[in-house]
């Protein structure tokens, strides 16, 4: 992840945040918790969005990508006509170093201090099950494993919201929803990108595909194999400039932009 620019860092918190309604800094010693959360807009109803967990480089960095996202979310809701309004979470850590069910807890606690204002669940880094521990705390936890009372892995759904986003885009260029015969650049294997690259692959198509985590970019090379179908693997930026039909970020937002659309 790109880190923000130093004029932004530079501009007053009080400017940053001036589109928010409430930003809570989150910290608890003892399990090593930091977190941030951001309340953008409750017109509609409470705050809803996923909690993400990655070693950010600076607290900024975590500032920004959860103003944002909690933005991002305002307009999720308003655009599906859910009661709910935008918020989101960050936790700073490395999630297969950091995480612990006491961090998780407490950071659990830090929602139900918010008084229902919040609903939270997985997103990158976070899993269902580490949802499980937050709700001894709040139940304003949604997405946990359906065992628990909850809907499941919020990631089935999404990764179906943007096949659904695939095919329409194909039906609109080439005048048909099939996914076959085609070649997508997917940026990211995690619990999304993985069910879309498989679903992909299923289908007939062939990928570009990168990843940091180099077993989930064997487990799709090999599940092509399997399928008979072509993937490649590309590294960081490269997958900008493959020759892919179609490119499918799976991995952080804000990534279509002056800087990478014309490489």
């Amino acid at each position: 992840m790109n880190t923000v620019t130093s004029q932004w860092k530079a501009v007053d918190i009080f400017t940053q945040i001036r589109e928010h309604e409430q930003v809570v800094f989150c910290n608890d010693e003892k399990t090593g918790l930091k977190a941030i959360i951001a309340i953008h807009n409750t017109t509609l109803g409470p705050a809803l969005g996923g909690c993400r967990m990655y070693p950010y480089v600076a607290v900024e960095d975590a500032l920004f990508d959860v103003l944002r996202l909690s933005k991002g979310m305002t307009y999720k809701c308003l655009a599906a006509d859910v009661d709910f309004g935008g918020g989101k979470a960050v936790i700073i850590g490395d999630p297969r170093k950091d995480k612990t069910p006491e961090l998780v807890r407490a950071f659990g606690q830090f929602v139900e201090s918010l008084n229902g204002r919040f609903y939270t669940g997985t997103d990158m880094g976070t899993t269902p099950d580490d949802f499980v521990h937050a709700m001894k705390e709040t139940n304003c936890i949604v997405g946990v494993p359906e065992e628990y009372g909850g809907s499941g892995d919020s990631s089935v759904p999404t990764a179906l919201g943007v096949i659904y986003g695939i095919q329409a885009t194909n039906k609109v260029i080439w005048g048909s929803d099939e996914l076959h015969g085609k070649t997508y650049a997917i940026q990211g294997l995690g619990k999304v990108g993985r069910k879309v690259a498989k679903r992909l692959l299923e289908e007939g198509a062939d990928l570009y595909v990168c990843d940091i985590n180099e077993a989930a970019v064997e487990e799709i090379v090999s599940y092509g194999k399997k399928l008979g179908a072509g993937v490649k693997i590309v590294h960081g930026t490269e997958i900008y400039g493959t020759d892919a039909d179609i490119f499918v970020p799976c991995a952080f937002g804000n990534v279509i932009n002056d800087d990478t659309i014309y490489v």
